[in-house]
């Protein structure tokens, strides 16, 4: 049970006499007096916190060639992370990073494709801020150190390095439909249990 509140006369998010501030990111001292705080999950808190949040990427990784179950799963994370403000980031091209900006941007959500080419023209058409890299797959590294989390869905070679590099940097992995096995990432049976894990990850309820 959560011991998360919200109040929305304030628009604190509060927890053991701690105040959560959404720009730095941190869990403070809390002096201002609550008007009937409400109950609240990890993801309703999230969605109550909206704009505010400060917006560290959430990373996306998975195949170029997505089953159509990936794709599928991709799409739905999309909407869910973009319906809660959340912003995307992955690699920018096809399968489930395509997928998966395309249900980001559906719900609303900002999307940003790190790019192995040179030219951000090749990023797929719902990335809405391409980043040419032009260092071919060394942008693996970039997307597992900018990213406050990853999940994957899936996944081959590349994937695998990418969920690799983020354990080494200390990012939580979550791994979804597939993923390749990773010592330190953490299997999640379905999109909710991926979904409330990182929520309590950005909320450092952990």
């Amino acid at each position: 049970m959560s011991d998360l509140a919200f109040c929305p006369q304030t628009g604190a998010l509060v927890r053991g006499g701690k105040a959560f501030d959404p720009w730095a990111l941190a869990w403070t001292d809390h002096p201002r007096r609550l008007r009937a705080p409400r109950p609240v999950t990890p993801l309703e808190a999230l969605e109550a916190l909206g704009p505010r949040l400060r917006q560290v990427p959430v990373g996306v990784i998975g195949p170029r060639h997505a089953t159509p179950e990936q794709a599928a799963l991709a799409e739905a994370l999309g909407k869910r992370l973009g319906a809660l403000g959340l912003v995307v980031m992955c690699g920018g091209k096809g399968g489930v990073m395509a997928a998966v900006c395309r249900g980001a941007r559906a719900a609303g959500g900002l999307t940003i494709g790190l790019l192995p080419d040179g030219d951000w023209r090749a990023a797929n058409g719902d990335v809405a801020v391409p980043i040419a890299t032009g260092i071919g797959v060394a942008r693996n590294a970039i997307i597992a150190r900018a990213a406050r989390a990853l999940i994957a869905v899936g996944g081959g070679p590349g994937t695998l390095s990418e969920m690799a590099f983020g354990v080494q940097f200390g990012r939580p992995v979550l791994a979804l439909s597939g993923a390749p096995h990773v010592d330190g990432a953490v299997p999640c049976p379905d999109l909710d249990t991926a979904l409330d894990r990182l929520a309590r990850h950005l909320l450092d309820l952990d």
